[in-house]
């Protein structure tokens, strides 16, 4: 999994940025122009929002990892390290469910965070057949360190956008997760 992650924000670090007259779009909001927009099986992939997706994290990836470096701990290590820095001796599977994982996944980056000294396990008392973590001295310290490189690949990566636009964009964007949420591999949940 790390390895695909590297490779995404490799292949996200390369691509040389583009215009987006190019691809059919501007930045109006005019609603002619952008009526290719919904045509994305007619206008190739910059018109399919699951593409477009999909290479945003591949850029917030690289953003990430270029403001994070010195830690080498990725965008999904450092949410479920959020996640039980608020919330210690959560089970494996709560964690996946706060961070939209499977319990495999969640279970792999664990143990990978385990490691790395960033967190401990140990077996649930109340239920011997699961795992619980909660984050280390030494995970707080990442946590610490890490913080502001992590504003600051969330704000590049929202620079493009004026403050009004940033808003309407993860309102949307609360928006479509919600939604959409039961088709994700896991469900988020909050706890």
């Amino acid at each position: 999994m790390q390895a695909a992650q590297a490779d995404d924000a490799a292949a996200a670090e390369s691509a040389a940025p583009r215009s987006t007259a190019r691809h059919g779009f501007s930045n109006s909001h005019d609603s002619a122009k952008n009526d290719t927009a919904l045509e994305p099986f007619s206008q190739g992939l910059w018109a399919r929002p699951g593409f477009l997706v999909r290479r945003l994290n591949q850029i917030h990836y690289a953003m990430f990892f270029e403001e994070c470096k010195e830690e080498n701990v990725t965008p999904v290590q450092y949410g479920i390290l959020t996640v039980l820095s608020a919330n210690p001796w959560l089970d494996q599977t709560a964690i996946g469910y706060e961070v939209g994982l499977d319990r495999t996944t969640s279970a792999d980056v664990i143990k990978r965070l385990e490691e790395k000294g960033l967190l401990e396990r140990r077996i649930n008392p109340l239920d011997r057949r699961s795992r619980q973590a909660a984050i280390t001295p030494e995970g707080q310290r990442v946590m610490e360190l890490l913080k502001q490189g992590m504003a600051r690949a969330q704000q590049r990566l929202l620079d493009p956008l004026s403050l009004r636009d940033r808003k309407i964009f993860m309102s949307l964007l609360v928006e479509l997760v919600d939604a959409n949420n039961q088709y994700g591999r896991a469900v988020l949940k909050s706890i």
